[in-house]
């Protein structure tokens, strides 16, 4: 493709709502730091991963997005190499999440999430596939593969995204509702499974949700990330300390857990008060309405469900991490998409973006390197 029609193509209001959304993101990490007296270390570094990560965005836009379709199968199982290879690199913070080379760290379980949507895509593109129940039940099982491996880390707030995430393309791609009722009927059957596979620490935060503290009472260790969190959340008012200032005598309330990464959203709220957290929300549904746009108009198969997965990613972890943090769901360790603190994270959903844009660039069949739009016959008058 020319660059002149690179340029005339390209979704320009996608990648223009991931860099504000970055931003946004940069700006509550540097308040993390002031926050934490850290120096602004943060900050830096996610500014770094930020440069490379758009770079990568717009590389994936240049060769076709169809070269890929073959190799999704190959990619998943690479991913699913490295989610095994964690397990042989020493644990941090008790967890087996990251395969260090030198000061480089790669969570392979933020890039099992595009690689899991690429390979559903695959094989959902195919009618036969999902008309049959016996079509379905391999999508099931590419997805509870990497959930499996990624429980055991463990990580359960990156394991619940990949079952939402699963249903929703199977809606694209036009799988019956009794087979989608089949589906989520295993999906609830499996959960006392998950329940083994999960950690003390784990379950104890499903039962906080279950009986938050009071404003009043002291919280224990497992309710104390909740409370800390509404503390945080309440502590920006409408406006924000940006606007009107924090307390001195209240500075305990802006301390949370895991400010830069999970807990991000607090931060912004502290800072930019509820009117800051509506934006934030609004600029990421309007992100995920353009894949959708990108994915209606789109006529090939894959490319449609590549653009559906990606908007449910984005949309799933967006909803979960913002309801954790009210107690309306257990605090997962799910980070908030082009926000949180991490170069995987970060990378991934760009990527992720970035193959949306190339989809949004090639929306027909494609004959001779040309594309063209399907146009629907006209009705016998």
């Amino acid at each position: 493709m020319k660059s002149s029609q690179w340029a005339t193509r390209l979704h320009w209001s996608l990648p223009l709502l991931v860099m504000a959304l970055i931003g946004i993101g940069c700006l509550a990490i540097a308040r993390s730091d002031q926050l934490a007296a850290g120096g602004g270390h943060l900050v830096w570094r996610q500014l770094v991963w930020a440069a490379i990560a758009v770079t990568a965005m717009f590389v994936a836009t240049w060769p076709s997005y169809r070269v890929l379709c073959p190799a999704s199968y190959l990619l998943l199982a690479v991913v699913l190499v490295l989610l095994v290879a964690v397990y042989f690199f020493p644990a941090i913070n008790g967890s087996h999440r990251w395969i260090r080379v030198g000061p480089i760290g790669i969570q392979p379980s933020e890039l099992a999430k595009v690689a899991c949507v690429m390979a559903l895509a695959r094989w959902l593109m195919h009618q036969n596939h999902y008309r049959t129940l016996s079509g379905l039940l391999l999508p099931l099982g590419i997805t509870l593969l990497p959930v499996l491996l990624i429980l055991r880390e463990p990580d359960l707030g990156t394991a619940l995204v990949f079952l939402p995430v699963l249903f929703a393309m199977l809606f694209a791609a036009g799988a019956r509702r009794r087979d989608l009722a089949t589906i989520a009927l295993i999906g609830f059957l499996a959960v006392p499974l998950v329940w083994l596979q999960m950690t003390r620490e784990q379950k104890s935060r499903v039962t906080a949700v279950l009986s938050p503290a009071t404003a009043s009472a002291r919280p224990d260790a497992d309710g104390y990330h909740l409370y800390r969190s509404k503390q945080t959340l309440a502590a920006g008012g409408w406006w924000g300390s940006w606007l009107q200032g924090e307390s001195e005598a209240e500075a305990h309330l802006y301390l949370v857990p895991a400010a830069a990464t999970d807990s991000i959203l607090c931060i912004v709220a502290e800072r930019y008060g509820l009117w800051g957290v509506g934006i934030v929300l609004l600029l990421q549904a309007l992100l995920v309405n353009r894949c959708l746009c990108i994915a209606r108009d789109t006529q090939e198969p894959f490319g449609r469900l590549l653009a559906v997965g990606v908007a449910a990613l984005i949309a799933v972890q967006v909803i979960v991490n913002s309801a954790m943090l009210v107690g309306l769901l257990p605090i997962t360790g799910l980070s908030l998409p082009l926000l949180s603190y991490g170069g995987s994270g970060l990378l991934a959903h760009c990527l992720a973006l970035g193959l949306v844009l190339n989809v949004g660039l090639r929306p027909g069949y494609e004959v001779a390197g040309e594309a063209f739009r399907f146009v629907a016959p006209r009705r016998a008058a």
